[in-house]
């Protein structure tokens, strides 16, 4: 039966929130880290987070958010650890709530084979602080997880999911490992490995 392994992407295979570095171009990060912060712990509704901090980034230029997207700093042990994956034949999959400009850029560096994202609505080379996409609900990464074990013709003994925030807690209804990595205390406490180290090459010792 195929194996999969399903990471999320900011604070987990980045070091750091993609929204946050965008923001600090426009002198706003301290405002939208907030809000990310209560998001990750699961104090406010993630939709609603979302959209109020994209909101936030309207009018920065389309071109400033590929070049921040294409210089992110990965999480150390990232590309090793997605490379010994696919060699114990899992499928390695990214679902992030944060963004495509990030996500797939990414892919072919660390060496997943696909993502799933949102997408930052642009117009005239700028933002206009709209935003959709794949992963927009606190449900999206286990409703869409539950559809790749279908596709995939898995089940949640062949999976493992790897996340850092309380938006990544719908993913583990369908893991039998699921990883909180540098985590939140609202998915640590319904994890069953805690990594508290930041290089993901923990994980490899731990599966």
């Amino acid at each position: 039966m195929q194996k999969l392994c399903v990471f999320d992407f900011d604070s987990t295979l980045m070091d750091g929130e993609t929204i946050d570095i965008l923001a600090d171009e426009l002198g706003l990060k301290d405002e939208v880290s907030t809000i990310t912060e209560e998001a990750m712990r699961g104090e406010i509704d993630f939709f609603e987070s979302l959209t109020k901090r994209v909101s936030l980034l309207k009018g920065l230029e389309i071109s400033k958010v590929e070049e921040i997207c294409q210089n992110l700093p990965y999480i150390n042990g990232a590309k090793e650890t997605i490379t010994e994956l696919k060699k114990m034949g899992y499928k390695v999959v990214v679902f992030s709530g944060g963004f495509r400009n990030a996500t797939s850029y990414a892919k072919d560096i660390l060496g997943f084979d696909a993502d799933f994202a949102n997408v930052l609505h642009h117009g005239h080379g700028k933002l206009t602080g709209l935003v959709g996409g794949d992963m927009m609900f606190d449900f999206s990464k286990g409703d869409m997880l539950n559809r790749l074990q279908i596709l995939l013709d898995t089940n949640p003994s062949h999976t493992l999911v790897v996340g850092d925030g309380a938006n990544d807690r719908s993913m583990f209804k369908y893991a039998d490992k699921k990883v909180a990595f540098c985590a939140k205390e609202a998915l640590k406490k319904e994890a069953n490995i805690i990594i508290e180290t930041k290089d993901l090459r923990e994980i490899l010792k731990e599966i």
